[in-house]
């Protein structure tokens, strides 16, 4: 989930001029191209900017953004943050196996394969008619070792092999929110049985005012995981404005000096917190179960203004 607060430029993706047809223009015709999926009304918008980028919405909120010619480039501001991450987590080339839950315009799923060839990869997306939308319109280079599931992200990650993954990135909505039993640390057991020991799990997280989401998210990662780091705007931080934030979690030592200094330096520069000023933020949140577990807040109206 990606408003103006979150994305690449201020604003958010642009949202006029948005053809009903569904099967012309696309990444192939240069237009605006929109189509019925099961989580509503899927649109490419073309990004003025970039002659073969484009930001995917759902029923007008933004998802995602993709630009065809440099997979590289991250245009939403939690997915430069977690771009940093995929940097940050081997050394620079090293091929890696990662998880993919949520798959949106597959934006992450392109940039690991830009970044780290040879990567394998698979992308679990419930939507199968997103996908086929996708795909159609937004082809994935079919030299990249990417699998595209069309299942539940949880019924997905039970089918990944003990240890297989040294990452898994969770970006799930359900319109704007988070189901419920992807928050559980139900579901992070079956996340930590899918990591190797070394890996890294990373979420994008929705909340706002007054952050009890957030917080019980990560108060729910660190009775799971031993080292953790969180970052997001300063206005996220301060509980003004609702927005994203970007967690990673893991059992081994984070590099967060690089991480903090990466994410301060972005277009929309951001904050990163951990170790005790991490933990002092959850103010004695519990942990989420299964049978306690709520989907992520609904958005306000303005965040897609």
């Amino acid at each position: 989930m990606a408003g103006k607060s979150k994305g690449g430029r201020s604003g958010g993706a642009p949202r006029g001029g948005i053809s009903r047809g569904g099967g012309s223009g696309g990444a192939g015709g240069g237009g605006p191209v929109a189509g019925q999926v099961a989580g509503g009304l899927a649109e490419l918008a073309p990004d003025r900017e970039r002659s073969r980028a484009w930001t995917l919405l759902i029923d007008g909120a933004p998802q995602s953004h993709v630009d065809l010619d440099d997979p590289g480039h991250l245009d939403f501001a939690y997915q430069r943050r977690i771009g940093h991450l995929i940097d940050l987590i081997a050394p620079a080339r090293q091929p890696l196996n990662v998880v993919h839950l949520g798959g949106g315009a597959f934006t992450l799923a392109r940039y690991t394969a830009a970044a780290r060839p040879r990567s394998t990869q698979q992308v679990v997306e419930i939507d199968g008619a997103l996908v086929a939308f996708v795909r159609e319109h937004l082809p994935l280079d079919p030299q990249a070792r990417i699998r595209v599931r069309a299942v539940d992200a949880r019924a997905g990650l039970a089918k990944v092999a003990d240890g297989w993954a040294d990452l898994i990135i969770a970006d799930v909505f359900g319109g704007a929110r988070t189901p419920a039993h992807l928050t559980s640390a139900e579901f992070l057991d079956e996340v930590r049985r899918a990591l190797k020991p070394t890996g890294w799990y990373v979420a994008n997280l929705a909340d706002g005012p007054p952050l009890a989401h957030l917080r019980g998210q990560v108060a729910t990662a660190a009775s799971r995981f031993g080292e953790l780091a969180l970052a997001a705007d300063p206005v996220v931080w301060r509980g003004k404005r609702f927005g994203n934030a970007v967690l990673v979690a893991a059992d081994r030592e984070l590099p967060v000096a690089e991480f903090t200094r990466r994410v301060a330096s972005d277009p929309h520069p951001g904050r990163v917190e951990h170790g005790r000023a991490l933990a002092d933020f959850t103010g004695g949140a519990a942990p989420v179960a299964d049978a306690s577990a709520v989907a992520s807040p609904e958005p306000p109206p303005s965040v897609f203004r």
